[in-house]
C-alpha cells in the first residue's frame, strides 16, 4: 500500500491555537514573541514603583509638612527622621564657612592634618581645597573669588590660601593658580592654572564638578549649580567637563606634597 502523497499545509505562526501550541512544544515552529504590550506594562510598572521609591527624594522638611495628607503617616515620619539625621550630620561637618589664609610653618597643621579629621571628635577625612596663590595672576584672583563662594556655600570643606612664593621658594607665577586637594592626609589632585578647568572664564560650577569628582561633595547635592539647571543643560555641561578631563601630578622640582628634593621636605616640617 503506498503512502498518500504529503500535503503542504500553512500555518499562521502568529495565531494562538492549540495547534500552534503543538507545533511550538515540538519545535516545528519558533515560539511567539513576547507581547510588547506585556512588556510595556512591565517597563512602566518599574518606573512608576522607582518614581514611587523616589518621590521624596530632595525634599526639605517644609515640603514634607505639606505632604502629610498624601503619604503614608508611618513611611513620612520615618523619612523625617532620616532627613533630619541628614541635616545634622551635615551641620556636624559644618565647621569652615570660610577662606583660611595659611603661612608655610601653618601648612602642616592646617592642611595636611586637618585632611585626616579628627579621631577626639568622631569626625572622618577632611576634604582640603589649597589655592597657591599670585596677586599678580588674573587666574588666582579669579579662584580666590570662587573659593570665597564656595567656603560659604560649602562649609563641611575647608578652602585655604598660601602665598606661593611662601609655600615654596621661587615658586614660577606662571604656574598660579595652583589648586592642590587634600584628604586624609594624601594628595588627590594638583591642577596647574585654572587651564583644565575652564581658564579664565572658570566659574563656581568649574570648581563644584571638581568636588563631585573627587568625592567632596555627592552629584544630587541640591546645593550645586549643575542641580539648579534643566537635565539636559546639566548633562552637556557635565559632558563638557569630563572631555576636558582631570590631570593630577605636578611634576619636576615644584612636586608640592609628595616632594622628594630637600627643599619640598623642608615645606612640610
Amino acid at each position: 500500500m503506498q503512502n498518500d502523497p504529503l500535503v503542504k499545509v500553512d500555518v499562521d505562526e502568529s495565531e494562538d491555537t492549540e495547534w500552534n501550541d503543538i507545533l511550538r512544544a515540538h519545535g516545528v515552529i519558533p515560539q511567539r514573541a513576547p507581547s510588547p504590550t506585556a512588556q510595556l506594562e512591565e517597563a512602566l510598572e518599574e518606573a512608576l514603583q522607582k518614581q514611587q521609591e523616589n518621590r521624596l527624594d530632595g525634599k526639605d522638611l517644609s515640603d514634607l509638612e505639606e505632604l502629610e495628607d498624601d503619604e503614608d503617616e508611618e513611611f513620612l515620619e520615618l523619612y523625617k527622621k532620616q532627613r533630619m539625621a541628614e541635616i545634622k550630620k551635615l551641620h556636624e561637618k559644618a565647621k569652615f564657612g570660610q577662606v583660611f589664609h595659611v603661612n608655610k610653618p601653618e601648612y602642616n597643621k592646617e592642611i595636611t592634618e586637618c585632611s585626616m579629621g579628627s579621631k577626639e571628635e568622631g569626625t572622618g577625612g577632611v576634604y582640603v581645597f589649597v589655592h597657591m596663590s599670585s596677586s599678580s595672576k588674573l587666574q588666582s584672583r579669579l579662584l580666590a573669588d570662587i573659593f570665597n563662594q564656595a567656603a560659604v556655600k560649602f562649609p563641611q570643606i575647608k578652602f585655604v590660601d598660601i602665598p606661593a612664593n611662601r609655600a615654596v621658594e621661587n615658586y614660577p607665577e606662571n604656574n598660579c593658580p595652583t589648586l592642590i586637594v587634600y584628604y586624609l592626609g594624601e594628595v588627590l589632585r594638583n591642577f596647574v592654572t585654572l587651564l583644565e578647568l575652564g581658564g579664565n572664564d572658570t566659574k563656581l560650577d568649574d570648581l563644584e564638578k571638581v568636588l563631585v569628582k573627587v568625592g567632596a561633595v555627592d552629584e544630587k547635592d541640591d546645593r550645586l549649580v549643575m542641580n539648579l539647571d534643566d537635565e539636559d543643560a546639566r548633562e552637556d555641561r557635565f559632558n563638557q567637563y569630563t572631555k576636558r578631563g582631570i590631570k593630577s601630578g605636578i611634576k619636576g622640582k615644584f612636586n608640592v606634597g609628595i616632594g622628594s628634593g630637600s627643599e619640598d621636605e623642608d615645606f612640610f616640617d
